[in-house]
């Protein structure tokens, strides 16, 4: 059978003060009224059965993802005591997959991004599905073909296409996020798709390269299918590594006896992790800037105004390609253009004016 792994885990800082500890943007309603938790789900859904869907996603925020995920059922919300990165929320879930279903094939999707058009992305799914149904020995990618040389992402350089699929790439190697001057030339070279952090293989291929490449991390994932009990005790033992480094890059390069295929995604992706990012997807308030809640400007353009408090107007004057956020409990004052900023300041608010503000 086929299952999809929506992983939801992370606080998304950069969004302070809209998410905050016990709120991460995944779980916020930000665009047209739906989280993007909620988006993601809505991509899979009726590709498989809500009962082989898995969400892992902090402990803490299970309740809200319970929620906002009714057709999920409750045992399938797999919460973690503490991020661990990656590779643990992925092989900890393919662990419950092979346990209830020794053949069964996973796809790996994320909470944090903005995909347009929905059905081409279920298309490429589906293709991701048939080739890892098709070649046990395929750890399956998702490369997006870029539009830009953004050196917010990570790449993949891809070789020959397959034999057995003439749309498919191998991946010759994963590429940490470059510095500008080099994501020019990869996008110049046109050998290069941005990493979407997105999978499909047999979750009992995956469980197999683990034991060679981390067994540590394989013998604690068996634990705690065993005994989901003791997550508590297993969970913030296991290594912090993300699953690109632990098992995908060395896969690549024949690390565990598999091959890393890409299949192209030509579709509008966004991730949502600024600011800047954020704006073009709010509405535009005829004046130029992107907006959401109740905001009144004057000789202002190029901003994003993010009114959170429904008691209350944000009005600007004069303002120009900033960014103005504000909720109950704090008021962000930015430059859109630094906005990257914002997890370093929400160190700094932590540190100066208490852990509850940020």
């Amino acid at each position: 059978m086929h299952h999809v792994l929506i992983l939801a885990g992370g606080s998304g800082t950069r969004l302070w003060p809209l998410s905050r500890q016990g709120e991460p943007k995944q779980l916020l309603e930000l665009i047209g009224g739906m989280s993007l938790l909620r988006m993601a789900y809505e991509r899979v859904a009726g590709l498989v059965p809500d009962s082989n869907i898995l969400v892992c996603t902090g402990a803490s925020y299970a309740d809200t993802v319970a929620k906002l995920l009714p057709e999920i059922p409750h045992q399938n919300i797999l919460g973690e005591p503490v991020g661990r990165d990656s590779l643990n929320a992925v092989a900890w879930s393919a662990g419950i997959v092979a346990d209830r279903d020794p053949d069964g094939v996973m796809a790996v999707v994320t909470a944090d991004h903005i995909i347009r058009p929905a059905a081409d992305f279920r298309v490429a799914l589906q293709h991701g599905f048939d080739l890892a149904s098709a070649d046990p020995t395929a750890l399956v990618t998702f490369g997006v073909v870029p539009t830009e040389p953004n050196t917010g992402f990570g790449y993949l350089h891809r070789g020959g296409r397959l034999k057995s699929d003439s749309q498919a790439h191998t991946v010759l190697e994963f590429v940490e996020k470059p510095a500008l001057e080099m994501a020019r030339k990869y996008l110049d070279s046109g050998e290069y798709w941005w990493n979407s952090g997105m999978f499909v293989w047999r979750a009992s291929t995956f469980l197999d390269c683990l034991s060679q490449l981390k067994p540590q991390t394989r013998h604690q994932v068996d634990e705690l299918v065993a005994d989901p009990a003791r997550i508590d005790e297993i969970y913030p033992q296991m290594e912090k590594v993300s699953v690109d480094i632990a098992v995908m890059e060395p896969a690549s390069h024949g690390g565990c006896g598999v091959h890393v295929a890409a299949i192209p995604l030509s579709i509008e992706w966004y991730d949502v992790g600024s600011y800047e990012s954020l704006a073009p997807h709010l509405r535009d308030d005829g004046e130029g800037n992107n907006v959401k809640g109740l905001t009144v400007t004057v000789d202002s353009a190029g901003n994003l105004l993010i009114n959170n408090r429904p008691d209350a107007v944000l009005a600007v004057a004069g303002l120009h390609d900033m960014a103005v956020v504000t909720t109950d409990r704090a008021t962000l004052v930015v430059p859109l253009s630094e906005s990257q900023q914002v997890k370093a300041l929400v160190a700094e608010v932590a540190a100066r004016a208490g852990g509850r503000f940020a």
